[in-house]
């Protein structure tokens, strides 16, 4: 329990794969998606983790079959509504992530009732991101630090990095310290562009639908192996002086 990450990032992937290998349905691979996040969740929790970041659908995913992505908003208002009494239970904050107004209204409006529902629970954070895309968050945060400008709220020589972190979806969370990834894939897929940028990365080939508890601990256990310089040089201070 000692050097535990703050913020845990999931990009799950495989679901598709997974369906595709039992030559079952997409869908049923999302399903069967969901019940590994219910498990997860239970996991980041009994850790007392701060903060998980779930990729959830990417702007991108929208380009998937009309049927699937169909599918997949229908699936988001039912897994809030089986989900937001065990959230309360645990005392989790639910929130969003990502252009929530380009989102069906019916999901809109779910995701807007577990917010409001849970916004005073002060245990675990879970983010969803949704119509999430890392190069669309930060467009986003140049057109409104570009609107704080034209209104004279602020001056260009006075944006830095905290003025850009400010108008970023995320504002208000840490930045992870971990980064996992299911299905074997050795990109970052658009994610958190801005926020990983000292995230320990962890990736494993199987599939989300297939990700337990004990795998979780273990991408855990590993960040917990690995010393975060964070451009620093790990040599020690009367080494290097010598």
């Amino acid at each position: 329990m000692n050097n535990l990450p703050r913020h845990i990032a999931i990009i799950m992937d495989g679901n598709g794969r997974w369906a595709h290998g039992r030559n079952l349905p997409r869908i049923v691979g999302h399903r069967e998606g969901i019940k590994t996040v219910r498990r997860i969740v239970e996991a980041a929790v009994e850790i007392k983790l701060q903060v998980l970041t779930l990729y959830a659908f990417s702007v991108e995913n929208w380009n998937r079959s009309p049927r699937e992505v169909d599918a997949l908003m229908k699936m988001l208002p039912e897994f809030l509504e089986k989900e937001t009494p065990d959230m309360m239970r645990n005392n989790i904050r639910f929130r969003a992530i990502g252009r929530i107004s380009g989102l069906p209204l019916f999901v809109q409006t779910a995701l807007d009732h577990t917010r409001k529902t849970t916004q005073n629970n002060q245990g675990l954070t879970l983010a969803l991101a949704l119509n999430y895309g890392g190069r669309t968050e930060l467009v986003d945060a140049v057109k409104s630090v570009a609107r704080e400008i034209a209104e004279r709220k602020l001056l260009p020589e006075e944006i830095n990095e905290d003025t850009i972190e400010k108008h970023l979806y995320t504002f208000g969370l840490p930045d992870p310290d971990l980064l996992i990834r299911t299905s074997g894939e050795m990109r970052i897929s658009n994610f958190l562009l801005w926020q990983i940028s000292y995230t320990e990365i962890y990736v494993t080939k199987k599939f989300w639908p297939d990700f337990t508890k004990e795998d979780f601990f273990s991408a855990i256990n590993d960040y917990q192996q690995r010393e975060r310089r964070f451009g620093r040089d790990s040599m020690p201070a009367q080494v290097e002086s010598q």
